[in-house]
């Protein structure tokens, strides 16, 4: 699918990947972009900069999905692209709070649903749509230092796994992204470094692989390519268990505080 003349929405649009994705499509001649986040200040910025709509939304909220669906429709026609991006990172093991398991649980799996089920219904009666899901490498692989996101990553990409089985021969694209290090503020406020992946992508790099991607309609979308190849070694998965370990070890990521 080629962006120009498209209608699109971005969550998670006022920073990050999905600020850079919102001010690609504006880019590539899309007929409206609608960006969308909880932080009106920072999301009409980007909005005025792209001559896009803001709309406040929180994304955990089946509701309000649904109201930024309509005011997209209401400024431009029907929604075309829905890039849902927002995400969250809290930290933690199974001890996790289950606060932070039912955000986590709310903004990386059921964000997906509620957009997939307010648009599914239309784009299947004009045979043409595409569904964009942020995960993370994480949701391939792991994430040592947080349970909640790691987990919940994992069922992101089962879901766009089974949203593309139910609707990719019937003209709704699905893909979903799963970049590792991004310099994004999620990442700086998780205090991560470089130390354990293999390189921090800007945003604007992110945004290009996107736009490739879609011009492929290519499902997995790997933002670092040698993602693959660690996804081959997943396959046995005791050898793959004992060098995740050895990895924690090594970085000390994700540890516990010893007794």
């Amino acid at each position: 699918m080629k962006v120009k003349d498209k209608v699109c929405i971005v969550t998670g649009a006022a920073g990050g990947i999905g600020e850079a994705v919102a001010r690609r499509y504006a880019k590539e001649g899309a007929k409206g972009v609608v960006v969308a986040d909880m932080d009106a200040g920072r999301l009409q910025n980007v909005a005025n900069d792209i001559k896009g709509l803001a709309v406040t939304c929180d994304v955990a909220q089946e509701a309000q999905v649904r109201h930024l669906i309509a005011e997209a429709e209401r400024h431009y026609g029907p929604v075309d692209v829905f890039f849902s991006n927002a995400g969250i990172g809290r930290g933690g093991h199974e001890d996790a709070t289950d606060k932070d398991w039912a955000d986590s649980w709310a903004i990386h799996v059921m964000a997906h649903v509620y957009a997939a089920r307010a648009l599914v219904p239309g784009m299947l009666a004009r045979k043409s749509g595409y569904l964009i899901n942020t995960a993370s490498a994480a949701g391939l692989l792991a994430s040592m230092g947080s349970a909640p996101y790691g987990v919940t990553k994992h069922a992101g990409v089962a879901l766009a796994e089974h949203l593309s089985i139910q609707y990719g021969d019937k003209g709704i694209a699905v893909s979903v992204l799963c970049p590792q290090a991004v310099d994004t503020n999620m990442l700086r406020m998780a205090g991560a470094t470089a130390a354990s992946v293999d390189g921090v992508l800007n945003t604007d790099a992110v945004a290009q692989v996107v736009i490739e991607a879609m011009d492929a309609e290519t499902f997995l979308i790997l933002p670092h390519p040698e993602v693959k190849e660690y996804m081959a070694r997943k396959l046995d998965r005791d050898r793959w268990l004992r060098g995740m370990r050895r990895l924690r070890d090594k970085t000390g990521e994700g540890q516990r505080p010893r007794s």
